[in-house]
């Protein structure tokens, strides 16, 4: 979908992946997080993990991401939560950014394996920035099963993209990384995160009746909406894995 649309959709959502806020502050337990360490977070949405870690535990950290809308919204938050001044977003393409060499203690790419063409490829975009000893934390899709041929066009994800679970971890073994941790999402958080859209692209629809756009969103949404329930909510799990390099 454009990047228009992925805004209006994600609207309501701080957290812009299926995964809830307890999930995400059991990570932060997870990777030990301390005042002093940097974080950097690659297609950092709206900025609220970077931003609530730094509130709560005393990190810094950059991010990036790709929308303007969404780089505003990770600087109010910040602002928000009076971390401005130790959390830095970046507008732009994070598959071109070039972070400070081995300069974080945990560098994550949360549900966006795309900046780098796939898990590999970001997983290689990610370990220049990583200080010795540091973490890894990529969100990716899985196969709780192979899904039937006619899943991968609606989900838009060939067979070759995700793997079951334990082709993940072949992959991360592949790329020279060790799987130490990991925190699935459930049902009900893919729930809360595909559904809550559908109310929120209709509601903007009543909005904006007049928008150039209105048909061809009314249109994806449909698709996202029927998709969703045929195939991605039996066949695709999602969940973010803590790595180290090794």
């Amino acid at each position: 979908m454009s990047l228009r649309f992925h805004e209006i959709a994600e609207g309501d959502h701080r957290l812009l992946n299926p995964f809830s806020e307890e999930k995400f502050d059991l990570l932060a337990r997870i990777c030990r997080l301390a005042a002093g360490q940097r974080v950097l977070d690659l297609a950092c949405g709206k900025g609220e993990m970077l931003a609530r870690w730094a509130e709560r535990y005393g990190v810094s950290g950059t991010g990036v991401d790709l929308s303007e809308v969404f780089a505003e919204a990770a600087r109010a938050r910040a602002a928000e939560l009076g971390v401005a001044e130790r959390v830095t977003i970046e507008q732009g393409d994070a598959g071109a950014y070039r972070a400070e060499p081995a300069a974080y203690d945990v560098v994550a790419c949360i549900g966006a394996t795309w900046i780098g063409g796939g898990l590999a490829g970001t997983l290689e975009l990610m370990r220049p920035a990583l200080a010795p000893g540091g973490l890894l934390l990529v969100g990716e899709p899985f196969w709780h099963e192979a899904p039937p041929p006619g899943a991968y066009e609606s989900i838009g994800a060939g067979p070759e993209d995700y793997v079951e679970l334990v082709g993940t971890l072949d992959r991360f073994e592949a790329a020279g990384c060790e799987l130490v941790e990991m925190v699935l999402g459930d049902l009900d958080e893919w729930d809360r995160y595909a559904a809550s859209q559908w109310l929120t692209v209709d509601d903007y629809l009543t909005a904006h009746p007049d928008d150039p756009e209105a048909a061809e969103l009314r249109a994806w949404s449909a698709h996202a909406r029927r998709s969703y329930l045929a195939y991605t909510r039996r066949y695709c799990g999602w969940g973010v894995f803590v790595l180290r390099v090794r």
